[in-house]
Formats: structure tokens, sequence, C-alpha cells
């Protein structure tokens, strides 16, 4: 259902003065075969102006007539609003931020809505419970769950299974440099039949060329705020990603080309999610599908880098 590579419209997607360059990127990734588009809520800068752009170029580039050849994704979970049903995972929060999100987004349906995170206040039940009823409800074809851990997970795909709803998929964080799903996430996924669709699959930026030199100053970890920190690119990280480069031009691959097809040779792994600041950042990363096949040699060249 999903392509290889999904295209995620996230931070700063918001922004007014990014509008067109997100919307030459969402023209391009339809026009390279990407048709899933994975939102949240709480994407900006401003939570909710992501939703709004994406509605915008709907409007403008496709038209509605599209609609049906375009998957689209969106979550609820984290920090939407002030108040005591604006975050987490309960059953009015749910069902409001998504009715909140069509209304940005000039939809009648999502096809995927996830439950952004587990709730440690939550029961389970009321969660997924949500959940259920917006696929009775028509707001979403199906629903996922994003950032549970195994043990949340199978709690989660039982609950969900006796109110006759699948899960579909779970977005995990994964990368070379965040492997924590490896320690049984994907196998109870394989288990259960659901899908896997890694978020920040080169580490924030840390598996491109960007960082080969130490930290450029209009990179993410220059800025004051962003989730990839300064301190986080020490010169041991420097040297393994100098390493994992070389790597990746004996395939004749750029090193975010290698980190996503590395993923991808995982049969577990439905699609990758990619957030592009430019269309030649995104021509870039689709070219990873040109290369899937790795030898025994180079993987054990990359975890010898890694370990």
């Amino acid at each position: 259902m999903l392509p290889a590579i999904s295209l995620g419209l996230w931070h700063n997607f918001g922004s007014v003065d990014v509008f067109e360059n997100g919307r030459a990127i969402v023209r391009r990734a339809f026009d390279a075969g990407i048709t899933h588009f994975d939102l949240a809520n709480n994407y900006g800068p401003v939570p909710g102006s992501a939703e709004e752009t994406f509605g915008r170029i709907l409007e403008k580039d496709f038209g509605g007539y599209l609609r049906d050849e375009l998957v689209i994704s969106s979550k609820a979970g984290y920090l939407m609003w002030p108040g005591p049903y604006g975050d987490w995972g309960g059953r009015k929060y749910l069902i409001s931020s998504l009715d909140q999100s069509l209304k940005r987004m000039k939809l009648d349906y999502v096809d995927i809505f996830y439950s952004h995170r587990p709730d440690p206040n939550t029961p389970i039940e009321e969660t997924m419970g949500a959940l259920s009823s917006i696929v009775q409800q028509g707001k979403a074809l199906y629903v996922g769950i994003s950032n549970y851990n195994a043990e949340q997970s199978a709690s989660a795909i039982k609950v969900l299974k006796e109110m006759g709803i699948h899960c579909l998929i779970h977005q995990p964080k994964y990368s070379m440099f965040e492997r924590w799903v490896e320690k049984g996430l994907l196998d109870t996924l394989e288990k259960n039949g659901v899908g896997c669709i890694p978020f920040s699959p080169l580490a924030q930026g840390l598996l491109t060329d960007r960082y080969l030199n130490g930290i450029p100053n209009d990179s993410r970890a220059a800025k004051t705020h962003g989730f990839l920190k300064s301190e986080e690119v020490t010169s041991g990280k420097v040297n393994t990603i100098k390493k994992l480069n070389e790597i990746a031009a004996g395939r004749k691959q750029s090193l975010a080309q290698m980190a996503l097809s590395w993923l991808l040779k995982d049969k577990r792994i439905t699609s990758v999610l990619i957030g592009a600041s430019s269309v030649q950042q995104l021509e870039n990363n689709l070219d990873a599908l040109q290369n899937l096949n790795y030898t025994t040699e180079e993987l054990d060249a990359i975890e010898k880098v890694l370990a």
C-alpha cells in the first residue's frame, strides 16, 4: 500500500516563507511516485500550520481530483493546545484533534491516523477505543501507533484486534544510530502482521554529508532550537560518519542513500519517512532505491563501524 519512500511534512513546513519550496517538493515527490504524505497535528513551527500548508498545496495543485491516489496520515499525542484535553492519548483529545486536522487540510478523512505516543495515565483500552471509533466514523481508513515499545505495541495491537480493528502500522524512530526497535519491536510487529515505517532514518541529518567536517553554520545542529544539539556532533561521531561515508562511496551511494537503503533491506520495513528541505535533497534520497542489495562484507563493515 505504501511506497518504499514516504514524505514527512514536519517542523518548519508550516512557515509561510517556505510555502513555495514545500509546494515544489510535494509536487516533485508525487511525480516521482511518492504517494504517502505524513503529518501530525503539532507540526509547525506553529502547531497545526504544517497541515494548513499541506491543505493549501492540495487545493492549489491537486484540486481534489487526485485524492484517491494519495495516502495521507496524521497523528495526535503530543502537546497541541493548553488545557486538560490537548495532550497525550485521551479519547476526547484524539477525536477532537483529528476533527481539527481534517479542517486544516480540508479533507473528509485521512488514510492513516496514529496515536503519536503511549499515554501512561490513560488506559490503553480508551486510547485504542478512540482509534476504533475514528475508523467506524469514517474519519480514517486505518490506524497506527508511534513511539510504542514492544510490550506497549503488543498490548495496543491486541486491544484493537478485540475491537475488530487491525493495527496497520507502527512509526518508530529508527536509523543506524538509533536501533532500539531491533530489541523486540520488529519481531512483535512481524508476528502480528503490522507494518513498520521508521522516522528520522537519517538521524536528524547526521547520516548525510553535512557533518563530515564538523558543524556547518546553516545546519540543524548550529541552531539553538531543534532536535539535533551541537553537543551530539562529537569528534567520535564525526569519525564514525566519515567511515560510513567511505563504505557508501564504495557502493556508489551518498551516505544518506546508504542509510535509507540499509533500513529498506529488512523486509519488515514497509517504508521509510524522509523530510526534504529542497527538491535536490529529495532527488538524492530517492536514488537510494537504485541499490538496496548488500553483500555480507558490506554489512559486516557497517556493523564494525557502528560498534
